[in-house]
């Protein structure tokens, strides 16, 4: 008789990137570009209340290119930024949250995450609820 494996929720909080179209589609244009980072932003919320901490790469990402002297993704600088800065943090993270949309380095961010043998998650539904750590 075949046995099925249940995993258990996790019992410490676990980082997820949050991978969804940033600058996709959106020609550069600052609004565009805001509205990508308000969707992203709105999975936030629903992986923390699972207990967990959300994690986009754009917040790490975007200060990084400042520092060097980029003024946004459009900048010469953004390509040896953005993605390698998602490529690093996901060395760090322990799943990842897959948004709808085309996205290019959200489908790098994914292959890297399988790579490393992390979960990817198409909906927040699938993340599991952190248990907190018997008293």
């Amino acid at each position: 008789m075949p046995t099925t494996t249940v995993e258990a929720p996790p019992t410490k909080p676990l980082l997820i990137l949050i991978a969804g179209p940033y600058r996709s589609g959106t020609g550069d244009d600052p609004a565009l570009l805001e509205a990508n980072r308000r969707r992203l932003e709105e999975a936030a919320w629903p992986i923390f209340h699972r207990g967990h901490v959300p994690m986009i790469g754009e917040w790490v990402a975007l200060p990084v290119l400042r520092g060097g002297g980029g003024d946004g993704p459009a900048h010469p600088l953004a390509e040896q930024v953005m993605y390698p800065t998602a490529q690093r943090l996901l060395q760090h993270c322990d799943g990842v949250l897959r948004l709808p949309g085309a996205s290019r380095g959200a489908d790098q961010d994914v292959a890297l995450a399988e790579g490393l043998g992390l979960p990817v998650y198409r909906d927040v539904e699938q993340i599991p609820f952190a248990v907190p750590p018997a008293p």
